[in-house]
Parts: structure tokens; sequence; C-alpha cells
């Protein structure tokens, strides 16, 4: 062996090593403050924030306060609710009880559930899982109604359309999936997703996981959760009780580095074979052959590129980008404005690869951070700046949300400058009429209502809000 050739490999690969040290200790930082300074400008409370590149955490952080009354900060381990992120586990639950043969997607949900009303027998699992079901929907009625009481009422209903027709989003899908998964594996469904994905029998903090969907009570290491109070422009503590029922649809409350773990589990196959996990991200095959969705899992596109995974009560959203061997995971407790979750990812995921930086969302954030943060003179000159550089893009969405934050906290005079933007640079657009309407109604000016409303429905005459509007007008009006 040639010493001289030996020390100059070692040489070479230390050098490499700490250049790959060094690369990922830029992108962490660049992450942080991008993440910190997005977290500043929409008032977060608290947030935790993982990013997964090859196998290897580059980027694991806690951000601000798990409580505001008690200054408690948000660390490794705060349990944050992650609301319908919770059907990923779902919809992992049930592959891997198609895995072990004991139910079929194929099989009608009747031969698991022989109490539900007989028009719903039918309906098969895959249905549920992909929200083409056309069930009812249960958020209509009161959590507090009784299992039969509730059935009883959902019963009385029509199918809203015929089975993997489209999708539509449904809390009842989740809550008989729920029941599917106790039925087949014999064991309570919180119980069944803990040991199964999870690794604990413990519903419990201590095991960094547990399901509730009532959001008042005080649990160990729980975070609060929040609701941004535009009348008295202060955070209120959430007091959403969805109830046990709802545990399928939206009541994991996981810690960070518990989600990190889920996540490896599944990379590494063991909570899946790659088979079973590749029909999981399969497109489901919708009648109407429009609409997007896994089984169970979302689909988000940047710059065409596919990812998949989910998100929850506007604060929580897991998305993997397989492609890239990157997976991005993002908890909140609050937002003032509006959800803040896929902006997060998106842009993460372009400091981790630069082929999936977003040019337009990032003109829409830009042009979001300049209305937030300047006086409305100066974001007004910020826009055109940024309309004349990109001359084709179109600002007609983020100037319409803009126009919304503004209007919910009472602030008339900016709402209405906004939603007169919009009509000015998109007039062939219903929508944007529509919200300078609400605009006008809102500061009872009827006859400046009316006339949006009615230019509305002239672009868009299946417009339902525009034609509820315009009576309500005339009977203001006499």
């Amino acid at each position: 062996m040639n010493y001289r050739n030996l020390f100059y490999l070692c040489y070479l690969f230390t050098c490499f090593h700490f250049a790959a040290l060094a690369q990922n200790s830029s992108l962490s930082a660049n992450i942080d403050q991008y993440t910190q300074d997005f977290l500043k400008l929409h008032e977060v409370p608290g947030a935790a924030l993982a990013v997964i590149h090859d196998g290897k955490i580059i980027h694991q952080k806690y951000y601000g306060k798990a409580s505001l009354e008690s200054n408690t900060p948000v660390d490794a381990r705060s349990m944050f609710r992650v609301y319908s992120t919770t059907k990923l586990l779902v919809a992992v639950g049930i592959f891997q009880l198609v895995e072990q043969g004991k139910i079929s997607l194929e099989d009608a949900i009747g031969q698991y559930l022989p109490h539900l009303p007989k028009h719903w027998k039918n309906r098969k699992v895959k249905h549920l899982l992909t929200h083409s079901s056309g069930l009812p929907d249960l958020l209509r009625y009161s959590s507090s109604l009784t299992d039969k009481v509730l059935l009883d009422k959902l019963s009385s209903k029509p199918m809203e359309f015929q089975a993997g027709n489209q999708f539509r989003y449904n809390q009842t899908n989740y809550w008989l999936l729920a029941q599917i998964i106790a039925k087949v594996s014999k064991q309570t469904f919180e119980n069944f997703i803990l040991k199964s994905q999870l690794g604990t029998t413990q519903n419990k903090p201590e095991s960094g996981v547990l399901f509730a969907s009532h959001s008042k009570p005080t649990i160990p290491h729980r975070i609060v959760k929040y609701d941004y109070d535009n009348q008295q422009n202060r955070y209120q503590i959430t007091t959403h009780n969805n109830g046990p029922r709802a545990h399928a649809a939206n009541g994991l409350n996981i810690s960070l580095q518990t989600m990190i773990n889920w996540n490896k589990k599944l990379d590494q196959n063991a909570l899946l074979r790659p088979a079973t996990q590749a029909k999981m991200l399969s497109p489901f095959l919708f009648a109407n052959k429009k609409d997007r969705f896994m089984h169970g899992w979302g689909v988000y596109r940047v710059n065409q590129t596919p990812s998949f995974g989910f998100t929850g009560g506007g604060v929580s959203g897991f998305r993997k980008f397989p492609k890239d061997k990157l997976t991005i995971i993002f908890f909140s407790n609050g937002f003032r404005y509006y959800p803040i979750h896929n902006q997060v990812i998106n842009h993460i995921a372009g400091l981790v690869h630069p082929h999936l930086k977003d040019k337009k969302r990032a003109l829409n954030q830009q042009l979001a951070k300049a209305f937030l943060q300047q006086n409305m003179a100066q974001a007004m000159g910020t826009y055109r700046t940024l309309k004349a550089q990109n001359p084709t893009h179109n600002f007609e969405g983020v100037i319409n949300t803009l126009g919304y934050v503004f209007l919910r906290a009472n602030k008339l005079p900016k709402a209405t400058k906004l939603f007169q933007l919009n009509v000015k640079e998109y007039p062939a657009s219903s929508n944007v009429y529509d919200s300078l309407g609400e605009a006008y109604f809102e500061a009872q000016n009827y006859p400046a209502a009316q006339k949006n409303y009615a230019k509305a429905l002239e672009l868009d005459p299946t417009s339902s809000n525009a034609k509820h509007m315009l009576a309500k007008i005339k009977n203001k009006m006499k």
C-alpha cells in the first residue's frame, strides 16, 4: 500500500466531510432565518419545524411560545394538535390492515358496520379513504349529539353524489373508518394506531402522543391552540370540542420528535411494505376525471414537482417530496392573518432544492409582506414595482386574501382599496366584484354593493353568493 496515496485519500475524505457539514450548517441557518422572519411577520405564537433530507435531519428547531399565558416556550416535549394531518396515520392504518389481509379497499362498508343505514352499506372502504363516498357531512351537526342521534340525522339526508364520482372533503368518512379499524383489529381505534405505528400503548403525554379532539383542557406538554380575535386585537384560547368520534379526523396530538420517528419508520418500510405504500400513494381514479387525491394523502405540486402529504386546522403540515428524498414537518399553534403552513413548506423546499423554488409564490409572499408591514401608500408602490417587473404574473389571489385580512380586522378603507385595485387589474373576474361588493355592504353603501354583486353575477351566472347578497341588499333598501 502506498501510504502517500492513503494519506491523500484520507485528506480528500476529510475535506469532503467538512465541506458537507459546512453546507448543511449554512442551509440550516438559512432555513432558521427564513422561519424566524416569517413567523414574526405573521405573529405566530409558537411552532416546531423539521427538515429531513436523504434520511438525515438537517434542521430541527422549536420557536416561540407553547402558552402565551404562562410564557412557556415550545420545546422537544411540546405536543401539537395537528388536526386533519391525523388522517395520514389513519390511511397508513387502513393499508396495514389491507397488507394483513384483514380488509380490502373494495369491501362494502356494511360488511363491517351492519348498523349503518341501508343506502350507505354499499359504499366501499376506498370511497371513505378518498372522500368520494357522497355521504352527508357530520360537521353540520353538534358534537354533543350521541352517535345514534347523529347517525339518525345523517341517514335522513340524501346522498350528495354517486360514490366515486368526485372528491368532497367530509369528516363522516373518517368517523366510519375509525369504526372499521376498531371492528377489524378488535381494539379501540386509538390503541391500534398508537401500537401499530407509534410504538406505544399509552394514550398519555409521557409517550409524546395522544388522541384528544378537545382543545381547551390543559394537558401536560400540550401546546395551547389559539385563534386570533380581530375585535379585541389579541389571541384567544381555542375552545373547539369535536368529541371522541373526531379522533380519526382531527384528534392527534403529537410532538415533533414523535412525528419524525413515525416518518423514519415510513421511509424504512417498517410501517408498510414498498408495494403497499406505492398503492397508498397512487392516484384514486375519480369518475369526473378532474379531481386529484391519493388514498388518504393529498397531492401538492411545487414547480410541477409532485409532493404528497396533508395539512390540518391551518396550523400543521406534513409533506414528502419523494424524488428529492425530502420531508418537511411544520407544526404551529395559531396564525394572525391566514394559514401559512403550505407557504413555509414550499419555501423551505426551495431552499433545500433550488429547482423547487417557486417564483410565483415568492412574488405573492413579497407582496403580502409589503401590505402587512408598510403603510398603504408604500405597499401600493411595492405592488406597482412588482407588477412592472412581472407583467404576466397574476396577483389577484393574494390581493383578495389581503383584502379580507383587513376586512376581518375592521380596517374597511384598506380592504376597500385592495378590492378596488383587484377590480381595476382583473375586470374579467367575477370574484373581484363579489369581494368589493362585500366591502361596500359592510360599509352600508348598498347601491355600490348592489352594482358590484350584479356585475359578479353577470360574469358568473352560477354565483349563488351573488344571488343571495342581491336579495339581501334588496330587502335592506326597501
